[in-house]
């Protein structure tokens, strides 16, 4: 099951993606996570961040893909699900992009966790959405 949301935002894709990939400070600009610790350094491929979130369990995300200043995808894996959560952002004009945050639950319960947690990701999918653009907005941090 895959869920996803689109924001535009009236900030350069550069910017949006230096908020986006600053995934430790992610609990400063949305309640859906209480705190990301990268466990190899800096956020390339092969690294991995443990993640907290309210109502869910501590998981471990490794990226698999990386085009800076573009997206990252990072996987996880649990008893019975593959998870892999993508980060885009695109240029829409000058000043202006659009952030798409998406998440795929696989595996043999991936589909029945998506289905009981469905309504929990895609408010976690607005929040995040939410809080990139504003943080993205902030005129002090451009």
């Amino acid at each position: 099951m895959k869920q996803s949301v689109s924001i535009d935002i009236d900030a350069p894709a550069a910017r949006v993606y230096e908020v986006m990939s600053g995934v430790e400070a992610w609990p400063t600009w949305t309640a859906s996570i209480r705190k990301v610790t990268l466990l190899d350094g800096g956020l390339r491929v092969g690294a991995r961040a443990a993640v907290e979130q309210p109502r869910l369990p501590r998981a471990v995300w490794t990226v698999t893909s990386l085009e800076a200043g573009r997206e990252f995808v990072w996987e996880a894996t649990g008893p019975g699900i593959h998870s892999t959560a993508w980060h885009t952002v695109e240029e829409t004009g000058p000043g202006r992009s659009r952030a798409t945050l998406s998440i795929e639950q696989q595996g043999p319960l991936g589909a029945l966790f998506g289905r009981i947690y469905r309504g929990l990701t895609d408010r976690y999918l607005a929040l995040e959405a939410a809080g990139l653009k504003s943080r993205s907005e902030e005129p002090s941090t451009r």
